[in-house]
């Protein structure tokens, strides 16, 4: 038997486990995110549809409702209610077989997707620069930077589905959902390192102690360099890359998965 006729089947089993990894790693993400929609409309839509704009306040923000703020209060509802649309958008997206069985719900999705996408960037932008809704000026570089990548990305995956160059397209659309799920991905990571931690180790109240420096910016830097590994395995002709790319992408998953514990029980239920 030939060498080359070995490796054809571990090639094979090591795509599988990719495959099957980012599987994974999507669906603890996707009931951490379904989970992030119902807590964004059972607690901030059923106020704001009520009226009782204060009640956003009965959640610790950094700055919810303010009495007399018309401006800040509008943006700040359409930012936190649109991150529901933009979140169940992004879902959609990445599910192939809703591409290949309603391509023209993806279409729409998809552009919502973007739009809305870019909409959450410029008023993150709008809350953190004008309104100030800051813990620190770490934390606002990294929105700040976070939303420029978002603007970019989504650009980027506009440009190349009109111009119908779906391979790019995908792997932009791919890049705008890690970038726009970075508000997700800290809430996450925060509870998975306390979890894991067993407390609030390097952390601050301000979010500027060394572990919030690399949960504010790590917050869509490292899903996306997740991504990237993702890609660069797949593409690749052997199985090593792919293996260990598997196994980076699986402990990712148990570390979301644990995050996602968190956030639900610790950080949204108890509000609900």
């Amino acid at each position: 038997m030939s060498g080359h006729s070995l490796l054809v089947p571990a090639k094979g089993a090591a795509a599988g486990a990719l495959r099957w990894a980012g599987i994974l790693w999507f669906v603890v993400a996707a009931i951490g995110q379904a989970a992030f929609v119902g807590f964004i409309l059972a607690f901030y839509g059923t106020r704001t549809v009520a009226g009782n704009y204060a009640g956003w306040n009965d959640k610790p923000l950094i700055d919810g409702y303010i009495v007399g703020d018309e401006a800040g209060n509008f943006v700040f509802a359409a930012h936190v209610l649109l991150a529901s649309v933009v979140t169940l958008a992004g879902l959609v997206q990445l599910v192939p077989a809703i591409r290949r069985a309603f391509p023209a719900l993806h279409r729409w999705s998809g552009r919502t997707f973007l739009v809305v996408a870019a909409f959450m960037a410029l008023s993150g932008f709008w809350l953190t620069l004008v309104r100030g809704t800051s813990l620190s000026t770490v934390s606002s570089v990294a929105i700040v930077v976070d939303g420029l990548l978002i603007l970019i990305f989504g650009g980027l995956a506009w440009r190349h589905a009109v111009k119908q160059q779906f391979d790019q397209h995908r792997v932009w659309a791919m890049r705008t959902f890690m970038a726009v799920s970075g508000v997700w991905f800290l809430r996450v990571g925060i509870m998975g390192w306390v979890l894991v931690n067993q407390g609030p180790v390097g952390m601050s109240d301000s979010l500027s102690g060394p572990a919030d420096v690399v949960l504010v910016f790590g917050s869509y830097l490292i899903p996306l360099a997740l991504l990237e590994l993702y890609l660069w395995a797949e593409r690749s002709a052997h199985a090593v890359p792919k293996f260990l790319s598997a196994t980076i992408v699986l402990a990712a998953a148990a570390f979301t998965a644990i995050g996602v514990f968190g956030t639900i029980a610790l950080m949204w239920a108890p509000y609900l």
